[in-house]
Order: C-alpha cells, then sequence, then structure tokens
C-alpha cells in the first residue's frame, strides 16, 4: 500500500531587529512557539548592553516567570531589599523618611521590585537565546515589504529576508526613523549622573539605608541602591531649560564619561548620607532624558511590521520602567501571533491574519503606553514652567509631594495578560476594525 508523506508544517520566520532587553525577550518568548524561527540582527559587533542599572517592577518579573526565566530573576542576580515597597522616598536634607511607594499587590518574593546591573540582566537572558540565532553587526538602513513579506538591507550590503520583522533597535530606533522619518526625539532638559561600582566601596558609609532610597530635593533628587552579584548604584542628575541655547549638559551624548567632580558640586549641601555616596563613586556617565515628542500614530506598518520596547514608545525611562514595559511587549506579541497562529497550524498565516495579529498587540499596548507617555510629559512641562519662571518648591511642598508617591501601581502592576485578553475581546467584538482602540 502505498503512503503520502505528511508535509512538513510552514514555519514563520521573524527577524528581530535589535538585541537589547525587548529583543532578547521576544525571541525568549517566541521560542514557545513550535512553528516560529526567530533571528535577531543586532548593530553593534559584541553582544552587550550599555547603561547602569536597571529596575524591573512585579509586571516585567512575572512574565519572565512565565517565560520560565527564575534563574535570570533570582536573588543572585538583582536586590529586592528587606520589605515589600517598590519604593523609599527621603528627605534631601534631614534624610529622614518622607514616603512610600507600596505594591498593592504583590505576595510573591520573585515578584517584588527588583535592581540589576543592565549588563548582568542582558548577559542571563542571552544565556536563553541561541548563539547561532544571533547575527552581529547588522545595522539596519532600509526596510522593503511587499506581499510575501519584508526584505531588511544593512549597512555591510547583506540583507535578510523575513514574513514579519520587528523593531526592537531602542531609543534611537533607526527602523522607527526608517519606517517614520519625521519622528523627531525630545530633550527633557535632564542630564542624569549614573554609576554602577562594587558594593565594597559603601559599606563603611554611616546611616546608609539598608533599601534602595529616592532622595528628594526642591530642585533635583538622587537614588542609590545595592544590585545584585555585590554592586550598588547612584544615580544624580540635574535639569535645565532644554531650549536655551547655553543650556548646560545641552550637548552631551548617551553614555558619555563624565566628571564625578560635578556630581560632588550637584550634592554638596545635601546631608551627609549622601554626600558620602558621591565621595565614593568612583566614576559617572552622562545620560540624558529623551522621549517620543508625540505618540506614534500607528506601531504597525503595512501587514508584516511593528515596533516593541523605546523603538514604539520612549518615554525617558521615568519611573524606572523601560525595561518591564519591554518585557510586556515582548510578551502581548507573542500571545497575538498565537492568536491567529496556533502552535499545530498547517500553514503560516497569510498577510492580512498577520496584520491582524500585529494590530492585536497594539490595541493591547498602545493605550497603555500612551498613558505613560502623557504623564511624562505633562511631569516635564510642569518642571520646565518651574525653571524658566525661577519657582523653588517650598519644604513643606516637597514633603507633601513624596507623602503622595508617585500613584503608578496601574503601571508597575499593569497585568499585561488581562489587558491581551480584553483586547482580543475588543478586537473579536468589532470583527476586526481598527478604527478606534479601547481604553484599557
Amino acid at each position: 500500500m502505498n503512503t503520502r508523506a505528511v508535509p512538513e508544517p510552514e514555519k514563520l520566520n521573524i527577524a528581530i531587529l535589535g538585541g537589547g532587553i525587548a529583543g532578547l525577550s521576544l525571541a525568549i518568548a517566541l521560542a514557545n512557539h513550535p512553528l516560529i524561527n526567530t533571528t535577531i540582527y543586532e548593530k553593534t559587533l559584541e553582544l552587550k548592553e550599555i547603561g547602569a542599572s536597571i529596575a524591573l517592577g512585579p509586571n516585567g518579573l512575572r512574565t519572565l516567570e512565565r517565560l520560565g526565566l527564575s534563574d535570570v530573576i533570582d536573588d543572585e542576580n538583582g536586590f529586592r531589599g528587606t520589605g515589600t515597597a517598590g519604593m523609599v522616598y527621603r528627605h534631601w536634607k534631614t534624610n529622614e523618611v518622607i514616603g512610600t511607594h507600596v505594591h498593592a499587590d504583590v505576595k510573591e518574593w520573585l515578584h517584588q521590585t527588583t535592581r540589576f546591573h543592565r549588563g548582568h540582566l542582558h548577559g542571563k537572558l542571552v544565556e536563553h537565546v541561541p548563539r547561532d540565532s544571533i547575527k552581529l553587526g547588522k545595522n539596519v538602513i532600509g526596510i522593503v515589504m511587499d506581499e510575501k513579506g519584508v526584505t531588511v538591507n544593512f549597512k555591510d550590503g547583506s540583507k535578510a529576508w523575513a514574513d514579519i520583522a520587528i523593531g526592537a533597535d531602542g531609543l534611537r530606533s533607526g527602523v522607527r526613523q526608517a519606517l517614520v522619518p519625521k519622528f523627531k526625539l525630545k530633550w527633557s532638559g535632564l542630564t542624569a549622573f549614573r554609576s554602577v561600582f562594587d558594593k565594597s566601596l559603601v559599606e563603611s558609609i554611616p546611616d546608609l539605608p539598608e533599601d534602595s532610597a529616592h532622595w528628594w530635593g526642591p530642585d533635583t533628587t538622587f537614588f542609590s541602591s545595592r544590585l545584585g552579584r555585590n554592586m550598588y548604584t547612584v544615580v544624580g542628575g540635574v535639569t535645565v531649560d532644554p531650549d536655551d541655547q547655553d543650556a548646560r549638559f545641552k550637548d552631551v551624548s548617551w553614555d558619555d564619561e563624565g566628571d564625578v567632580e560635578v556630581l560632588k558640586e550637584v550634592y554638596k549641601n545635601w546631608n551627609p548620607v549622601v554626600k558620602a555616596l558621591t565621595k565614593v563613586t568612583p566614576s559617572i556617565r552622562y545620560h540624558p532624558n529623551f522621549s517620543c515628542s508625540a505618540p506614534l500614530d500607528t506601531w504597525v506598518f503595512g501587514d508584516r511590521i511593528t515596533l516593541i520596547g523605546d523603538a514604539a514608545h520612549a518615554h525617558g525611562g521615568a519611573f524606572a520602567t523601560g525595561g518591564s514595559l519591554a518585557i510586556d511587549d515582548a510578551y502581548a506579541l507573542y500571545l497575538s501571533l498565537k492568536s491567529v497562529f496556533s502552535l499545530s497550524a498547517a500553514r503560516k498565516p497569510p498577510a492580512q491574519e498577520i496584520r491582524k495579529a500585529l494590530k492585536l498587540y497594539e490595541t493591547t499596548r498602545k493605550p497603555h503606553a500612551e498613558r505613560l507617555l502623557k504623564v511624562v510629559h505633562a511631569g516635564n512641562t510642569a518642571k520646565i514652567d518651574m525653571i524658566r519662571n525661577e519657582i523653588i518648591e517650598t519644604d513643606e511642598q516637597l514633603r507633601e509631594r513624596a507623602a503622595r508617591g508617585s500613584n503608578t501601581g496601574w503601571l508597575h502592576e499593569h497585568d499585561v495578560m488581562k489587558a491581551f485578553d480584553e483586547a482580543l475581546r475588543f478586537s473579536q467584538k468589532n470583527d476586526g476594525k481598527e478604527e478606534v482602540l479601547p481604553r484599557l
């Protein structure tokens, strides 16, 4: 009896353009789908993450745990503090606690806000991605889409073809710029001074808080915390009028080497703990604060391209939530693709089904990101207005503000799976119509 061979199922090829936290998280999530092949194209020649510390809130930590990455977020790699407070606010001059942010619904220890050396977090994610699926030295210069797929052109003259391309290349996304040439980033006027160093340098400082601490002053803040693997971080900074042509730090670039004497000068009149921290800090890097000047009209381009992480919604790192946002973007995109391409499908989805999945992802994530961007822009505007009008916050106002806290439970404890389910119901109810996004 003749038997006909069963054809192999068609696989969906996805090009992830960027090998940072967003791109790696997406590759790890998509690896759960047996019919999806992913390749990461990273522009640098070495797969490493620049920057200093990074915090993950309960939302990002829960998602990484869902992906089976408990080893990435364990206590060896990250620092959780001693209690349930996501942040402790202290007075710049007296060092007394004047406010706290406590998680409303976080019962698991692994889900408590955790702080990492950015390079350590990135390195642990890399361990979960097959090395031969990562291509280095691939700087995107153009993307061409047709009815069959996407061709990505790189600066080295090579090309890559895929069914779908995902821009995951961060704040200064070349993918986003190729798709939206008029897009602009906006400097808030803030330049952060960041440093990461061995924890042993701070161990002799009297009265150093055991938990992470955020000191609030009338015109700036100072942050310090232990990190995983016996590391420590400090973050200071100054804000100026960004439209002032002679503004201090106007011309510095991200991760430029800074002058540690500037850090000491800015905080010379602060409490003894902060001053001691500035004195033991061995070096600083400058990190100017940029965000989208306005939200993108769409995150979906044609039937086969979308953006995740800072490429989609650069918000300037406010509330230390960029990493968690990127991780949740990745998971929402995975869920969206799975919704139109089952784990046992015989063939890959056609263009209209791919677009449906990408729009479902956008419906899940875009309203949440735009809510954050609205808060960021309002805060930046208020700060600049105070600078231009030479308004100094009184001590009473400072204490009242700290007591109110940041009110960001909606952000740090956001449930991406609930948001996806709501978006899916909305999409099904509207039969795939794309005119209006729900306010999730």
